[in-house]
């Protein structure tokens, strides 16, 4: 509840200051403040959360637990460590800042209210304060059409969604007369389950699904990502994505965890056509920057195994796949917008020119394909275990393990262009001391989580 009210005081500051302030440079510095500030206010709500007795505020529609706090704590600093890595990338996307700032805040404070709903209608008014920053900080980059066009469709497919959503909500309502998650799962029962209930459901996983750009309902992915401007193409594929799959969890761990026999196959379904579209479209990709976006579906489809799953495991593998793919991501992306050219081509003898840039971006390259000793093959073994644990859905299981194997060939493709292929890369602007000593920070961290990712997990 701290950090809701944090955030939002935070964002108003933002605001105000773009209207003080005239100089980007200190916009951001003031920017970082806040955002480190959020941070220490996440780790004081931590701190003074009950690990056993849940706080309940809004009529019992917000239930703030622990496991939820650490989540948000987690997301809030890689949040930082975008800020601190692409603050002077924001400041060229367009002139209007601090703006972008105080949106980012707003998206923050969507992402709190996705972890600790209580209420399908705070689900839904979480969702809205997430998704309508993120169309216009996709459309912010006004000289580029790519941008408005980008945002004109994440508006009609978020817009789309949500139609989805609020009829699934409807739907459900009428058949368990409540909106309490924590009553749906007593009333719903599995041997005389509602039709409409079941019907609701379906929508939400289908809404849902929109969201995380699970596939089929992934088409607008690519478009979006690749419209967007960059710097805020790492946030949408990362920290956004990563709260859209906790609401997700959370609604399917808490209320529907008893009817996983009606819903667990089409989501497993799901999963795989999410694996298998991801995956295979990436290789054939020739910009980075779009094999990323087909790569955040093929993640994505991981990410599901902590759904189809219903154990305590589960809980932990969405949060380190959360942080871990955010690390990675981010990293990457800060890495790519360094570079004028997003071709694979692109890349060729960056080694050579930028030797620190090329090792950083070949860690998180390592993390995103799952190799060993770092987050990403941790994050992937949390969330495979625990669908193993359940004893189901192991076909589903090696699918995924194939579809891994798939994806090493597409990551590898741009360690083989900066390291074994001759060339000049044409950089965006001077690679600065402390971009450098960002993104060794940003090393340490994937690596620490591949080799102790019980320091993000023994607060669960």
């Amino acid at each position: 509840m701290k950090a809701i009210i944090a955030t939002t005081i935070f964002g108003v500051i933002m605001m105000f200051a773009g209207l003080m302030v005239n100089n980007k440079k200190s916009i951001v510095v003031i920017a970082t403040i806040l955002f480190a500030l959020l941070l220490g206010v996440n780790i004081w709500d931590l701190a003074t959360t009950s690990a056993n007795m849940p706080d309940m505020f809004f009529n019992n529609m917000l239930r703030v637990e622990h496991y939820s706090v650490w989540f948000n704590t987690v997301m809030t600093g890689c949040t930082l460590l975008y800020i601190l890595l692409m603050g002077n990338e924001i400041r060229k996307v367009g002139s209007h800042v601090a703006e972008y700032f105080t949106l980012i805040f707003f998206i923050l404070c969507g992402l709190y209210i996705l972890s600790t709903y209580n209420n399908l209608l705070m689900l839904f008014i979480g969702i809205e304060i997430l998704s309508i920053p993120q169309y216009i900080l996709a459309g912010s980059d006004k000289r580029n059409l790519k941008s408005s066009e980008a945002s004109l469709k994440y508006f009609l497919m978020g817009a789309f969604s949500t139609g989805i959503l609020l009829m699934g909500i409807t739907l459900l309502y009428g058949a368990s007369r409540t909106f309490n998650i924590m009553e749906i799962a007593g009333i719903l029962h599995s041997d005389t389950l509602n039709p409409l209930a079941l019907a609701g459901i379906m929508f939400i996983m289908i809404a849902l699904s929109f969201k995380v750009s699970a596939a089929p309902m992934h088409m607008w992915t690519p478009d979006v990502y690749d419209g967007s401007p960059t710097p805020f193409t790492a946030f949408m594929a990362t920290v956004v994505k990563a709260s859209a799959f906790f609401a997700f969890l959370r609604l399917f761990q808490v209320s529907f965890n008893t009817l996983s026999e009606h819903w667990t196959l089409v989501l497993a379904v799901i999963t795989a056509a999410t694996l298998l579209v991801g995956n295979v479209t990436a290789v054939f990709q020739q910009s980075v920057k779009r094999m990323l976006a087909y790569s955040s579906i093929a993640q994505a489809g991981f990410m599901l195994f902590a759904i189809l799953a219903i154990n305590a495991i589960a809980w932990q593998g969405i949060i380190i796949y959360a942080v871990a793919y955010s690390v990675a991501t981010i990293g990457l992306f800060a890495v790519l917008v360094k570079l004028k050219d997003y071709t694979y081509d692109g890349f060729n003898g960056l080694a050579q020119k930028e030797p620190l840039l090329a090792f950083a971006a070949t860690i998180f390259l390592f993390s995103l394909a799952g190799i060993p000793l770092t987050g990403g093959f941790m994050a992937k073994y949390y969330v495979l275990l625990a669908v193993v644990q359940q004893g189901q859905l192991m076909w589903l299981v090696i699918f995924a393990l194939l579809m891994a194997a798939i994806s090493v060939y597409y990551y590898f493709r741009v360690i083989i262009a900066m390291y074994f292929k001759p060339g000049t890369p044409e950089m965006n602007g001077p690679v600065t001391g402390g971009d450098k000593f960002m993104l060794i920070v940003t090393c340490i961290l994937v690596i620490l989580l591949g080799v102790a990712p019980q320091l993000f997990l023994n607060r669960i």
